[in-house]
């Protein structure tokens, strides 16, 4: 397994193998759970709350919508780069979606019992999530921890997938 090029002496194979390593192992698994994540949000959303697919005006609180804006007319100026997608939870980061389940938790617990215990994980996720996104190594409590939480959030799909009151579908992109 590669080591942190950091703690030797600098070589760009060792950049390289690290970028192959955080690259290739742990940045699939974090852009998984956080898909899957807004997708798990928006199913259960749609399907739990009264308001149905406008769950977003409804229900999301007036300053993660508003992040969200702001992100999105950021990338509506630059229109010849990609842009995150149509509906809003793709510019929110784990913070934020943990913001929504927080707020609307009695929605998710019909579905999900232990929603209280996925917020205190997705929470424990988002720090070693910003040491990826910024290109850095992490320790293998925190490669665990990732892990172990792609593991129970594929269960979770599946499970979900599973029951007759939530059909799991991705926001508009």
């Amino acid at each position: 397994m590669p080591v942190d090029f950091r703690t030797l002496a600098f070589d760009t194979g060792r950049v390289v193998a690290s970028a192959r390593h955080v690259g290739g192992k742990i940045f699939p698994k974090l852009y998984a759970i956080e898909n899957l994540l807004r997708s798990v949000i928006h199913s259960i959303l749609t399907a739990q709350a009264p308001v149905g697919t406008t769950w977003w005006d409804a229900l999301v609180d007036q300053p993660i919508k508003d992040k969200a804006n702001r992100l999105r007319s950021r990338y509506a100026g630059k229109p010849r780069h990609s842009s995150p997608g149509r509906h809003g939870i793709y510019y929110l980061d784990l913070f934020d979606l943990n913001e929504i389940i927080r707020a609307n938790a009695s929605l998710f617990r019909p579905a999900i019992p232990d929603i209280d215990h996925w917020m205190v994980n997705i929470e424990q996720l988002r720090l070693p999530r910003n040491v990826v996104a910024h290109m850095n190594w992490l320790h293998q409590t925190d490669r665990s921890r990732i892990d172990v939480l792609h593991g129970d959030i594929l269960r979770l799909v599946a499970h979900l997938q599973g029951s007759a009151t939530i059909t799991i579908s991705c926001p508009p992109a």
